[in-house]
């Protein structure tokens, strides 16, 4: 089975919307560094956290781990070091797929052969394995458009929910 190693955002981004259940249910092992469990999700509830534990690897990293981070780090400065985990985690799972909202530790991720996607194709493997309803992805997606804050790439969004809406 496929890991799935996640960033803070991703799954910020899937509480949001409600669909992080079932993201959850999707035929993966899932994994987040410890780091980002215990610092960065700060607006998850103790029943979304009690989720998470039960459906997810709370991963940490050994020395030698902490030392690439650090390495990391210095190769790539603005990254944070809830990244940096991130990354190496995903490095220390050959096969792995990093999960992640940001651009920069996505090109990282690009640039050392590491398959990187966001919520997007989250979306798309909700629908691949029918672990959530055409409502729920449309849902989702518009609540990421209708969001200031949102990151996404509002042309790939706008194909999505328009695709998703014709559907119906």
């Amino acid at each position: 089975m496929r890991i799935i190693v996640s960033d803070a955002s991703c799954l910020i981004d899937l509480q949001r919307d409600h669909i992080l259940e079932v993201f959850l249910e999707l035929p993966f092992e899932f994994v987040i560094p410890d780091v980002i469990f215990d610092d960065e999700l700060v607006s998850f509830t103790r029943v979304e956290k009690a989720l998470l534990r039960k459906h997810m690897t709370i991963a940490g990293l050994d020395g030698d781990g902490v030392t690439r981070v650090s390495e990391i780090l210095i190769q790539a400065p603005a990254l944070s070091v809830h990244d940096g985990f991130a990354f190496v985690v995903a490095e220390e799972n050959p096969g792995s797929i990093l999960l992640t909202g940001d651009r920069r530790l996505r090109n990282l991720a690009e640039s050392e052969e590491i398959e990187v996607h966001g919520v997007l194709w989250v979306i798309q493997q909700l629908d691949i394995h029918k672990q959530a309803t055409r409502k729920q992805r449309l849902t989702a997606l518009e609540i990421w458009r209708d969001d200031p804050a949102c990151r996404l790439p509002p042309n790939a969004l706008g194909r999505m929910i328009a695709r998703l809406q014709r559907s119906s």
